[in-house]
């Protein structure tokens, strides 16, 4: 992944009118589809792995790790699953770099941080009844590949998701998916392609997973938490049409 290359000429947003700036910025993200549109033989392989391990054990759970930017995308696809689908709060749990602080304030230093992992995975009870997908748009994070390395060795299904094909957390983990979505149209500013790209990855995995496992019935979700009058509304007509 060319993140921090400096983009062609032609794609220097700051030199052009908003209009035509907003048009570059818009075509740029179709790339982020046809990284992950390439990748949907190993998307589908790791979709299938982690169904029949969630489906075998009623224990495993769904870890994601990340830092910064990474991370903020896995928390929001993690903690959608419970008002989405119904998955059990119990079942989901988390990696992050500076902990959840670092969600909506960045914290420096935080993605060097090697030694909280081991901490992490200890308190958790990381287990090899557990999947963990780790996101990183480098794919060099210390802090995720250190996640990744301590829940190999408690022998948990390891999965990688890294926008740079060199990425070393690919090697440190049972599956790795690789999302090469190239130079960004501002330099090094991963939240934007590389971080679309992880959104639609992310989706595409956790939403399968849960419509395997019986979730969604004839493209409705049947499981979702009724929090409020407009979704009890919504359940009474789903009810009706199953």
């Amino acid at each position: 992944m060319k993140t921090e290359k400096q983009p062609p000429k032609e794609f220097w947003i700051d030199k052009m009118s908003i209009s035509k700036a907003t048009k570059v910025m818009l075509d740029n993200q179709v790339g982020s589809i046809s990284a992950v549109e390439k990748e949907l033989p190993q998307i589908n392989l790791v979709v299938n792995l982690i169904f029949k391990k969630l489906k075998k054990n009623s224990l495993s759970r769904l870890i994601y790790a990340g830092a910064g930017t990474s991370a903020r995308i896995a928390l929001q696809d993690a903690t959608e699953l419970y008002p989405t689908f119904g998955w059990p709060k119990n079942r989901i749990d988390f990696m992050i770099a500076g902990g959840l602080e670092a969600i909506i304030s960045s914290k420096e230093g935080a993605e060097d941080d090697v030694l909280t992992p081991s901490v992490l995975a200890k308190k958790m009870d990381l287990s090899n009844n557990d999947i963990l997908i780790a996101v990183a748009a480098s794919g060099n994070t210390p802090f995720t590949n250190a996640c990744l390395i301590e829940a190999s060795k408690r022998k948990s299904l390891t999965i990688a998701i890294s926008n740079n094909i060199k990425g070393s957390i690919l090697k440190n983990a049972d599956y790795g998916i690789i999302l090469d979505t190239g130079y960004e149209i501002i330099a090094g500013s991963t939240r934007l392609k590389a971080a679309t790209a992880q959104k639609i990855c992310l989706n595409i995995i956790s939403s399968m997973i849960m419509t395997k496992l019986g979730f969604v019935k004839n493209g409705l979700m049947t499981h979702f938490i009724a929090g409020n009058q407009k979704l009890k509304k919504r359940q009474s007509k789903i009810l009706k049409l199953l």
